[in-house]
């Protein structure tokens, strides 16, 4: 049912902030373009998760699929699984007739710009594709390096349409780890999905975690598509690599996600890099589109998905992925700042 997806739908995020001081701010910039290099501030965060015109009824942070990928192609390029990546199409039953339907898609996209006080050849990528620093973003999420051979068939509801077609994931990168993740949920949402397991008239309950899979990745060299990668970020110097999360596999809410990180060189500063970051999220439309089953419970009432994602339910809190989308990526983009900031450790 829609309701067991819908009531863990914070849990199927990508690496998830520590609510720890932060060195960088963040500086809103709504719907607007970010800024070039020479209007950034030291230690500030450009952000901007809004869509403006473009907005799903949904939320203003919500864009659909079909009109991202239309849109803004050098996004698709880059912040899907693969280039090629397209609204699956999955078995489902409508109206008692099993058949095949089109899984539609809403985008989540933040993006943001910062600047870090080193040169792009003092910042070491590969230092930074370990299962410590995935933990030390968030040590709420519990994080396993796993082989090839534990990586999910895809085949199934959560996994259809997610087989990278270029290659098996986890394979074919030569800076690279796979990991699989669980995330207890946080907060007042454990107590929901406990009510909704006694309302409920089905065998099968809702769990009050998540699990996912994905894989980590450092970009250099002749992984990188230099002219694509300044078409997305819109700056002209060269890219000197690429910080990637892979989100391919969700059992719940989420269809994937993406961390992309872009390190550039500064156009006036060779000891300055600039860092332009994305996460992007895939969020299943059936799974916002459900209400019914939260309107009719009084206590539930604000537990409705679409509320909760975007964080304006009192069942939200904290500052991780319990506080909704909005907050919990300006959090993870802020805490990856400090840490690149302060360099990877020895």
């Amino acid at each position: 049912m829609l309701t067991r997806h819908a009531v863990a739908l914070l849990g199927s995020l990508l690496l998830t902030p520590a609510a720890a001081a932060q060195d960088f701010r963040i500086d809103d910039i709504g719907a607007g373009t970010l800024p070039n290099a020479a209007q950034l501030k030291p230690d500030v965060i450009a952000f901007g998760d809004q869509w403006g015109a473009d907005a799903a009824p949904a939320g203003a942070q919500l864009i659909r699929f079909e009109d991202w990928a239309a849109k803004h192609p050098a996004q698709k390029k880059f912040l899907a699984l693969f280039p090629t990546y397209a609204e699956p199409t999955i078995q489902k039953t409508a109206n008692g007739t099993p058949g095949p339907i089109v899984e539609k898609l809403y985008m989540y996209v933040a993006q943001a710009r910062f600047v870090v006080d080193r040169a792009p050849g003092a910042i070491d990528l590969s230092r930074y594709v370990t299962v410590a620093f995935v933990e030390r973003i968030d040590p709420a999420i519990k994080h396993t390096p796993v082989g090839v051979a534990d990586v999910a068939p895809l085949d199934d509801d959560p996994g259809t349409g997610n087989a990278n077609p270029d290659r098996k994931w986890c394979t074919g990168l030569t800076t690279a780890i796979c990991i699989a993740s669980t995330y207890k949920m946080e907060g007042k949402i454990p107590i929901g999905v406990l009510l909704v397991n006694k309302i409920r008239d089905s065998v099968k309950k809702v769990a009050d975690h998540i699990d996912f899979q994905g894989e980590l990745a450092a970009l250099s060299g002749a992984d990188l598509d230099q002219p694509g990668l300044q078409e997305l970020t819109a700056l002209n110097t060269p890219v000197s690599g690429v910080l990637e999360q892979n989100i391919f596999y969700v059992n719940q809410i989420m269809k994937f996600g993406k961390l992309f990180a872009v390190f550039q060189v500064h156009p006036s500063d060779a000891n300055k890099t600039v860092v332009t970051a994305y996460m992007a999220l895939a969020i299943k439309a059936r799974a916002l589109d459900e209400k019914r089953d939260y309107e009719n419970v009084p206590v539930l009432r604000n537990l409705v998905p679409a509320q909760v994602l975007m964080g304006q339910s009192s069942f939200n809190s904290g500052n991780s992925i319990s506080a909704g989308l909005p907050k919990y990526a300006r959090n993870e983009i802020a805490t990856i700042a400090g840490i690149l900031q302060k360099g990877a450790p020895k």
